[in-house]
């Protein structure tokens, strides 16, 4: 079995596996530079971000086992498999969005996908969750909809 120390280790090379996988892919397509970017500009930096997250995590891991021992475990080495609140809400906000965004707008997609999406916390209360909501919301709609000129309409009928 696994300690968390050992699948932090495991963690960070898979990332860095990946990163690299996609970086190499990426790579394939005309990548071009900063002012002319190319098809395969945005996997390829996205790759590389990746495997130097890899890297931090391994390296974060390594940091902390020179720090000292790993702190006991609370359930006593029997750890769930899954938080399935956490998981249900998180797909349920993914589902919400794609739904709520063609039949909606991008408002209401952004904020019940972020609503939705904070029930996956146990300590998420109803007021918490609609101000995070509404102040993802404010940000998101001023990328997707002024900054990036994504075509889903605010509201949908306006």
């Amino acid at each position: 079995m696994l300690n968390d120390r050992t699948r932090d280790y495991y963690a960070g090379g898979l990332v860095i596996l990946l990163g690299v996988g996609v970086a190499v892919m990426g790579e394939r397509y005309q990548v071009g530079t900063l002012t002319k970017m190319g098809p395969g500009f945005f996997p390829t930096a996205l790759g590389y971000l990746m495997a130097f997250m890899g890297v931090l995590i391994a390296a974060t891991n390594y940091m902390n086992r020179a720090a000292g021992p790993a702190p006991a475990d609370p359930h006593g080495g029997m750890k769930h498999f899954a938080d399935w609140r956490g998981w249900g809400c998180i797909v349920g906000a993914v589902l919400t969005f794609i739904v709520c965004a063609n039949s909606l707008g991008l408002v209401p997609a952004i904020f019940l996908c972020v609503f939705v999406g904070c029930w996956g916390d146990r300590n998420a209360t109803m007021k918490g969750s609609a101000l995070l909501a509404a102040g993802v919301t404010v940000f998101g709609v001023f990328l997707f909809w002024y900054i990036l000129r994504v075509q889903i309409p605010i509201i949908r009928g306006w």
